[in-house]
């Protein structure tokens, strides 16, 4: 089996994970532009930066249309580099990423426009306003597993607030990384302002260094944690977007048919290669038996394939294969059982795996430990809402997390009590698709969020400013100091005890007044 992107000199070639054809060949961005890179971005950032929120929009709108008016040829090349169905395409990649412009072009004046904020009673007479100001070239590095959405919502979040762009995508999927070069050319964006590099990690490295105004990370922790470390030096601010381990609560008194739907959904949907997949399955113990039944049913209805109609892709990766392969060889040693799925030993060759439920699992074995990001699923009984809290707490991540439970007052205790950036109650993933609420996660899965106002704001400085009308000659605070110490205290007593005393504050304060 080949793999799915070989680096040449000067060159990705691209297979088609689920059929091992060759379908592309990519030029690579040599290490050498780097710096050339940076200075059209830079040359680019001066001009856009200075043009309204509203005319910016007005690119995005464009952006949108055009891919709306495409959205077929889009899916097809997503599938092709990834290997995920035609359905996971365009509902998981497309609509996310359409929404996302539709979230932000709706939304992205308010607010990045000017901020009224209070001013306190002792700065009386002043106004104060936050501005947000646009860092300057922003460089995106985007993953394999939504190639299209995890580039994309980053880059036109940055783009809204005035930033221009690099995207390092993955070379794992290559295809989509020029896909998305072509959409921003097809939409007209001026020259500079959106710029793609191609290529393996040494491009990657390289534009990490290149000392850009902000990084967006999405990937493993492992690589998040160079990125952040080469950051650091430049002290370049980052958001890092990283890895999971979520945990999946079944109580028993949940609607089990839904939550065995849900639960299949969310560990194999895009062949489990999710960061928010559904990795953990916790059964309250009375419904742990019922609820495998119903589980292994709905699993056995599912069909892999690469037509429309199919269910399930294919992995994208051949090192998550190995991945996956390690921690299912390891459970099953360790004593673990297979409800559904095959041994390692008995998978058929290329890149479609057995969706495999594991059973009779230990809390420390590295399937629940660690992260697996392919169609592995432990389920594993609880006792009691205090017991199965500790152990969705028990990794070193917290990206999101789902309760299933028709009491809403216990799944709500439960959701704040897990230490997770998100948490929904009886549905799984979900939480990304809204582009109202922040995303990002806790612990190991990562650093910052966005979505919401702060994925807008991100891309940004905060500026304070405060106004006088400058009508006054001085200020109480100002020089000279003498015969004022007395006063101030009088003055903050008064204003600062329990009970505001304004007989005194006035008083205090006229009389500083008059001390200048």
């Amino acid at each position: 089996m080949k793999l799915h992107s070989v680096e040449m000199p000067g060159k990705l070639v691209v297979t088609a994970p689920a059929t091992g054809q060759i379908i592309s060949e990519i030029d690579e961005t040599p290490v050498h532009e780097t710096p050339l890179y940076y200075k059209r971005a830079r040359t680019a950032f001066f001009k856009w930066k200075s043009i309204p929120t509203s005319e910016r929009l007005v690119y995005l709108k464009k952006l949108k249309k055009y891919m709306v008016e495409h959205m077929d040829e889009i899916a097809k090349t997503i599938s092709k580099d990834t290997g995920k169905v035609l359905t996971e395409a365009i509902v998981a990649d497309i609509m996310p990423t359409l929404d996302a412009i539709d979230h932000i072009c709706k939304h992205a004046e308010k607010i990045l426009g000017r901020q009224k904020a209070s001013t306190p009673l002792l700065l009386i007479g002043k106004r104060s306003f936050v501005e947000y100001m646009p860092r300057g070239v922003v460089l995106v590095i985007s993953p394999w597993n939504y190639p299209l959405q995890l580039a994309m919502v980053p880059m036109i979040s940055a783009l809204a607030g005035g930033n221009t762009v690099i995207l390092k995508p993955s070379e794992v999927t290559p295809l989509v990384g020029k896909c998305i070069e072509d959409l921003f050319v097809k939409a007209g964006f001026p020259e500079g302002v959106v710029q793609v590099a191609h290529g393996g990690k040494e491009v990657g490295s390289a534009f990490t260094k290149g000392k850009s105004d902000y990084i967006f990370f999405t990937g493993s922790v492992r690589t998040g944690k160079i990125i952040q470390e080469q950051a650091a030096k430049e002290l370049i601010p980052t958001t890092l977007e990283l890895g999971g381990k979520d945990p999946m609560i079944v109580f028993k008194d949940a609607n089990l048919k839904r939550a065995a739907k849900g639960a299949v959904w969310g560990a194999f949907t895009n062949s489990g290669q999710v960061c928010m997949s559904a990795e953990r399955l916790y059964v309250e113990r009375p419904v742990y038996k019922q609820f495998l039944k119903i589980l292994k049913k709905e699993i056995d209805l599912l069909q892999h394939g690469t037509d429309a109609d199919a269910d399930i892709g294919s992995m994208t990766f051949p090192g998550q294969k190995e991945i996956v392969k390690e921690q299912l060889d390891e459970a099953l040693q360790g004593g673990a059982q297979l409800l559904t799925g095959k041994p390692s030993g008995e998978w058929e060759e290329g890149m479609f795996l057995p969706l495999s439920v594991l059973t009779n699992v230990k809390q420390s074995m590295k399937v629940v430990q660690e992260e697996t990001f392919g169609p592995l699923l432990p389920v594993i009984p609880f006792d009691t809402e205090a017991e199965v809290i500790e152990l969705a707490n028990d990794t070193v991540f917290g990206l999101n997390a789902s309760i299933w439970s028709k009491d809403m007052t216990k799944a709500r205790r439960t959701a704040s009590q897990l230490v997770s950036g998100a948490v929904v109650i009886n549905d799984v993933i979900v939480s990304v698709a809204n582009h109202g609420i922040p995303f990002g996660g806790t612990k190991d899965s990562g650093i910052g969020r966005y979505h919401g106002e702060a994925g807008l704001r991100i891309f940004c400085h905060e500026k304070a400013i405060v106004e006088d009308w400058g009508i006054k000659k001085t200020e109480i605070q100002w020089y000279p100091y003498k015969g004022k110490y007395p006063l101030f205290i009088k003055l903050f007593t008064s204003y600062f005890q329990e009970r505001r005393n304004w007989f005194t504050f006035l008083k205090s304060f006229l009389a500083l007044m008059r001390k200048n």
